[in-house]
């Protein structure tokens, strides 16, 4: 008889238990996002509060007269017309509009050629000299434009500038040029002083390490500038009131005005002219908006 025995080995020694990764229930703390109402509702109210005047801007412009005057306003019209924008467009609007786009573009020029190399250099030089004449600059922030229209009408007439569309776009650019300043300013001492090294090594000289490091660099910063620059120029009414005269220098902020005692009553009309001049400055103001947050909070956090 043959005995078979096993051998048995022995116990592994038991170990702390494995932990199991938890279950991700939300983004963040395991916890899932809870919605915020109050931002919803605010933000829907302020949705009401700005599409509501722009349907009525827009609904109204397409009315007769005695549609306008019978029927709700925020009714949409029962028989859309183009009258009014027949009756605008034969009115002069287009001599006020190309005006308009004059004084915008020509301000926005002048404006980008004198701030963005004066930024430049405020930014590259730390001399004591340099940042008080940039604080100096920095000055015409606090005084309006209501302050000094009898020195500026003045030296346009002493210009011999007055009823001109020049003498609408220096003035205009003269109080853009502290707030395009200073935005570019701190844009550009945002820019790593290494790489300004880097382009003196390579031996580029003031004006290329301003052309290829600097205007790139600057891009939201002077779409910003730009933009609001545009904005000032295009809705400008103190200074073409004063420093113009004639029908040939009217700009549009004037037009809408004649425009008004044009037609009398006749609000349609009114408000087509209305929406025709906001149409252009409100595709810029789409174009350029992604540059405009970046570009005036450039430079604040340090």
């Amino acid at each position: 008889m043959t005995v078979t025995r096993t051998a048995t080995l022995p116990a592994a020694p038991a170990g702390p238990p494995v932990a199991r990764p938890p279950r991700r229930r939300g983004r963040a703390g395991g916890r899932r996002e809870r919605p915020n109402w109050l931002a919803g509702v605010l933000a829907t109210g302020w949705l009401v509060l700005v599409a509501v005047p722009l349907y009525y801007l827009v609904a109204a412009s397409f009315r007769t007269r005695q549609d306008y005057l019978s029927t709700s306003p925020l009714k949409p019209p029962s028989a859309p017309t183009v009258e009014n924008y027949v009756t605008v467009l034969q009115g002069g609007f287009t001599t006020y509009l190309l005006n308009t786009v004059i004084v915008t573009v020509g301000t926005v020029l002048i404006v980008l050629a004198v701030t963005v190399p004066a930024a430049y250099a405020v930014a590259r030089n730390a001399g004591p000299l340099v940042q008080r004449m940039f604080s100096l600059m920095l000055i015409g922030l606090a005084i309006p434009a209501q302050a000094t229209i009898i020195p500026v009408y003045l030296l346009i007439t002493q210009l011999r500038l007055y009823d001109t569309l020049l003498a609408i776009i220096l003035p205009t650019a003269a109080f853009a040029l502290p707030v395009a300043m200073l935005v570019l300013t701190n844009s550009l001492r945002d820019v790593p002083k290494e790489l300004y090294e880097a382009q003196t090594l390579d031996g580029a000289g003031p004006l290329a390490v301003l052309r290829h490091l600097v205007l790139p660099l600057a891009k939201p910063a002077i779409t910003t500038v730009s933009v609001f620059t545009a904005l000032n120029a295009w809705n400008g009414f103190l200074f073409p009131l004063v420093l113009t005269q004639s029908q040939s220098t009217r700009v549009l902020t004037l037009g809408l005005w004649d425009f008004q005692g044009q037609f009398g009553t006749n609000v349609p009309g009114l408000l087509a002219a209305v929406t025709l001049s906001v149409v252009p400055i409100f595709v810029l103001y789409l174009i350029g908006r992604r540059y405009l947050l970046s570009g005036l909070t450039a430079g604040f956090g340090k």
